[in-house]
């Protein structure tokens, strides 16, 4: 027989798991109606022909056979994994880059910093008309910037060949660079992020690297970099998803993927075809084909990164 402590004891813990129960309960059912049902029912519809006006009707793998001989999903998965290919290692650049140079005491951090992060507060859709009209053939900014100078390259070549701006969103060639330099220009997260980290390294391993005689390019390597490598790979494994998920700027800038479907991304594709064409079995099959991609490339991350992020405590 139980004592009377031991007892006590066990409806105390049944008394303390209930009421935990009762306080985290808004959040299970949120979590149940908003987050674990729509996966389980995504997931089932792909499986399925559903047109959302019509009762779903069971299709086993079809939805993933037709996917992998629809030319516009195999195009929209190229532009997707292309643009990610190009856009976060140079993102990971560019925003680390940024952050050593603002880490380094220059008058005026506060406002750099603000400077820099301001990009990532703004609302895509406003990112995307501001850069439509950057990106102008005729009009835009950056071409009236870029011709006079191309004008003088022009000259002094053999030849003197007339050399024109790119039409940025108008020329296959050019419109995914274009959405990469949109995207190096919204850094201002990572920045913050990559700032963070480095006001975590100690200084005794910078004064002992000096001492050593490491100059400025070997602390960064020997110093610096392992000791953020933890933020690194933070950044990279938000950069997969972000990059993989890319829709509201280039649907904004232009929602059939123009020209020639060059910037016609996935995501485009899956709400086009939930939404426009009311293909949401479709389109279900299109997400978890997304989702595994990010899954396995997110483990693969994890898994390369083993012997080269340190961690202060190991």
């Amino acid at each position: 027989m139980a004592s009377p402590v031991a007892a006590r004891g066990g409806a105390q813990s049944r008394r303390n798991l209930r009421n935990g129960l009762f306080f985290v309960s808004p959040w299970l059912i949120g979590l149940s109606v908003f987050m674990l049902y729509p996966i389980v029912a995504s997931f089932y519809y792909s499986l399925c022909e559903y047109s959302v006006l019509q009762p779903a009707e069971f299709i086993g793998l079809g939805n993933y056979q037709d996917l992998f001989s629809d030319e516009l999903f195999l195009k929209s998965l190229s532009n997707t994994l292309v643009y990610a290919a190009i856009s976060l290692p140079l993102g990971l650049i560019v925003s680390l880059g940024l952050a050593l140079l603002l880490n380094t005491g220059v008058p005026f951090m506060s406002w750099y910093r603000t400077v820099f992060f301001l990009p990532a507060l703004v609302p895509q859709v406003a990112i995307a008309i501001v850069w439509l009209w950057i990106f102008n053939g005729k009009f835009g900014v950056l071409n009236q910037a870029l011709q006079p100078m191309l004008d003088v390259v022009g000259r002094a070549l053999p030849g003197d060949p007339k050399l024109t701006a790119p039409g940025w969103l108008s020329d296959p060639l050019w419109s995914k660079p274009a959405l990469v330099l949109m995207g190096a220009w919204g850094v201002g997260n990572s920045v913050v992020i990559y700032l963070a980290g480095l006001q975590d390294v100690p200084k005794q391993l910078y004064e002992a690297a000096e001492l050593d005689g490491a100059s400025w390019s070997q602390r960064i390597r020997h110093v610096t970099l392992p000791a953020l490598s933890p933020v690194i790979l933070f950044n990279f494994i938000m950069g997969i998803i972000g990059s993989l998920q890319f829709f509201a700027v280039p649907y904004v800038l232009s929602p059939a993927g123009s020209p020639s479907r060059s910037i016609y991304f996935l995501t485009m594709y899956l709400y086009d075809s939930a939404f426009t064409h009311l293909r949401m079995g479709y389109a279900s099959a299109m997400a978890w084909i997304l989702f595994l991609i990010i899954f396995v490339l997110t483990l693969l991350a994890l898994r390369l990164s083993e012997r080269h992020v340190y961690y202060g405590g190991e």
